[in-house]
């Protein structure tokens, strides 16, 4: 379980971080740690592709955003479920080395928050997106790793990876040779390890990954329950602005139609239960409930509770 000694242990996190860079929760008795992975600045455009110029620049304006760069926050979540520790999604690693701020950080945040990569029992891949895998590519996690941990995706990924189309994406420059790269040596390094499933696949126990499409074919989001708690992790399925306008397309969304009626459908039916969520690129740390505005939503954070 996720203690008082290995979350705030004293020292552990580098000089240069002034706070560590984690948040724990409890689903009923299934411990969850959520990790930042640093920052990711992208193109404003990235985030609504399909929307009106002023709309986007005035939905940024209110946030006091600056207009031409986004950054994207980078949200990964370890679980432990009785015997199981689980890491879902590995962050960017050091795929993109001009962003170092989003690079790197989780093989020693993982460390600064006393768990040793060889202790995790399995590894689950909501999607194959750079930010997301390319962890498993970097010196700091790549290695310390168990030699035969299971890597859970979704069968459909891995099959879209295998040829990619990205003919209804708008990336910025250099984005489609990265994302081809990571997500095929993921799949030839990792091949062995690899355990695709078709819907839903129950890696530990009340922890159980589902697939839901959309943002790519075989994008999954991540349900914990226990006892009567329940908290979904919705990997890409939304991001800031669509709570506000969940019509909008994300740059990355490869079926931008189908990415919309998953967010819809999984955003009412959170609204409805009111359980908390947490997404890989909300901002740290990211968990938090959501409710009914008339025909769109609104994000309500959780307080923190110390």
């Amino acid at each position: 379980m996720f203690s008082v000694d290995d979350t705030l242990r004293p020292g552990s996190q580098r000089p240069d971080e002034l706070v560590p860079s984690r948040y724990a929760l409890r689903v009923g008795e299934i411990d969850v740690l959520v990790i930042s992975d640093g920052v990711f600045p992208l193109p404003a455009t990235t985030l609504a592709t399909n929307a009106d110029p002023a709309d986007l620049a005035a939905w940024l304006d209110d946030r006091l955003q600056p207009s031409d760069v986004y950054k994207w926050p980078l949200n990964v979540v370890v679980v432990r479920s009785g015997g199981w520790t689980v890491l879902i999604d590995a962050g960017m690693g050091a795929e993109y080395p001009d962003f170092p701020r989003a690079g790197g950080l989780l093989a020693m945040r993982l460390e600064a928050a006393g768990i040793d990569p060889a202790s995790v029992t399995d590894v689950v891949l909501t999607h194959l997106h750079v930010d997301h895998v390319g962890g498993l590519l970097a010196d700091g996690l790549k290695g310390r790793l168990r030699p035969d941990v299971p890597i859970h995706l979704a069968a459909a990924e891995a099959e879209f990876w295998a040829s990619p189309d990205f003919s209804r994406n708008s990336f910025p420059p250099r984005m489609p040779d990265v994302l081809r790269s990571a997500a095929g040596r993921v799949m030839d390094e990792y091949r062995s390890q690899l355990r695709p499933f078709e819907a839903e696949y129950e890696v530990a126990p009340g922890v159980v990954v589902c697939r839901t499409g959309g943002h790519t074919p075989g994008h999954s989001v991540v349900r914990l329950a226990s006892g009567g708690d329940r908290l979904t992790f919705l990997g890409d399925a939304v991001f800031p602005d669509h709570f506000d306008r969940p019509d909008w397309y994300n740059a990355f969304d490869h079926d931008p139609e189908e990415a919309v009626r998953v967010r819809v459908r999984l955003l009412r039916e959170l609204a409805a239960t009111r359980e908390p969520l947490v997404a890989a690129h909300l901002s740290f740390p990211s968990v938090g409930r959501v409710a009914v505005a008339g025909d769109v939503f609104r994000w309500i954070p959780v307080d923190w509770d110390y």
